[in-house]
């Protein structure tokens, strides 16, 4: 009787752990089975893609890169995006190099000076005396543009397209008329601007060495009373307001571009990274037509504000200063092959 109990009682745990165990199943099936929209994995969280500039919050390169932002969230449905830091908020171009290669910044929209830091051999396309209509920069540009893409990936990097600051050109208090005129004057001349430098180094100046955020206040506190710029871009830093000639001629157009770290680039979805890519070519595509038309308007508009002085008559001098400049720099900055070649582009530009 006793070992018959015991046999009953087992029987009995049996049956109750086989119907907990059906329970069991049942319960997992609905709630698979009714669950499954419930369980939907979150939709991804957008993308952002920070980047740095000089330009000023509200200044033309501005609504030109805001206008890209807004093409390209429709584009993806909001899920890529790009947030500007403008005005020199992350510091000068040095620092936004050195932000994006550290991870605190995505990209940099940055000019020739910054591009340098990064691939020396593009500071090429800014030396003195080569290109002196948007044209001839536009012939050469084209011709070196895959390569120098190249070096920016081998550098870490993505280019997404050229933007432009305009026809540089001197200010100062007093007429510039030759390259000697320097000595008698206070020239800025970017901390990281090695063409710049040099320039001043074979005329025989003695230029004030400051970042872009330092300029404004140094013209007003006359540390420097001569800038070399576009006249847009004098325009919308200010930096117009504190001189009061301008050269009429021109000898370098002033490039810049927007580039991004390309570990950022890489790590979006296929679909993004052509979104991107195209957008980004008809920004810069209206970057370019925008600031050239501007930087025109604003000197015509300064024109009737400063004095222009015309490097007419001593344009040879100007010529072989810019030469002598090109030419010390070749081998430092880029291989003096790239030099002459770029030249020869030039000289092709100039003829058609």
């Amino acid at each position: 009787m006793a070992s018959g109990r015991i046999f009953v009682r087992g029987s009995r745990a049996r049956r109750i752990a086989a119907t907990a165990l059906v329970a069991s199943f049942g319960a997992l099936a609905a709630v698979v089975g009714h669950g499954a929209v419930a369980q939907t994995p979150p939709a991804p969280q957008p993308t952002v893609i920070r980047i740095a500039t000089l330009a000023p919050r509200g200044s033309s390169w501005m609504r030109v890169f805001n206008a890209w932002d807004r093409t390209l969230k429709q584009r993806t449905n909001k899920q890529l995006s790009l947030r500007f830091y403008p005005g020199g908020v992350q510091g000068d171009e040095r620092d936004v190099v050195r932000k994006m290669g550290n991870g605190q910044l995505d990209g940099g929209a940055i000019t020739s000076v910054g591009l340098g830091q990064i691939v020396r051999p593009v500071l090429v396309l800014q030396v003195p005396g080569l290109f002196r209509r948007y044209q001839d920069i536009d012939y050469v540009r084209e011709r070196l543009t895959q390569e120098l893409s190249a070096q920016f990936e081998q550098a870490g990097y993505k280019f997404l397209g050229w933007g432009d600051v305009g026809m540089a050109r001197v200010f100062s208090n007093r007429p510039i008329t030759r390259p000697s005129d320097f000595r008698n004057v206070r020239p800025w001349v970017w901390r990281d601007d090695p063409i710049s430098q040099a320039f001043m180094e074979v005329v025989g100046a003695t230029p004030v060495r400051l970042g872009v955020p330092e300029v404004l206040p140094s013209m007003q506190t006359r540390i420097i009373d001569t800038v070399t710029a576009s006249a847009l871009a004098a325009v919308q830093l200010q930096w117009a307001g504190r001189v009061t000639h301008v050269t009429q001629q021109s000898d370098t157009v002033l490039v810049g571009a927007t580039v991004m770290r390309k570990s950022v680039f890489d790590a979006l979805p296929a679909d993004m990274q052509t979104a991107l890519m195209e957008t980004s070519a008809q920004a810069h595509a209206t970057l370019v037509r925008t600031i050239r038309r501007e930087d025109d308007a604003a000197f015509t508009t300064l024109r009737g504000r400063l004095t222009v002085t015309d490097l007419t008559s001593t344009q040879a001098e100007w010529e072989r200063a810019a030469q002598q400049t090109r030419q010390r720099l070749a081998g430092r900055l880029y291989p003096p092959a790239l030099l002459s070649r770029v030249e020869t582009l030039a000289a092709e530009a100039r003829r058609r």
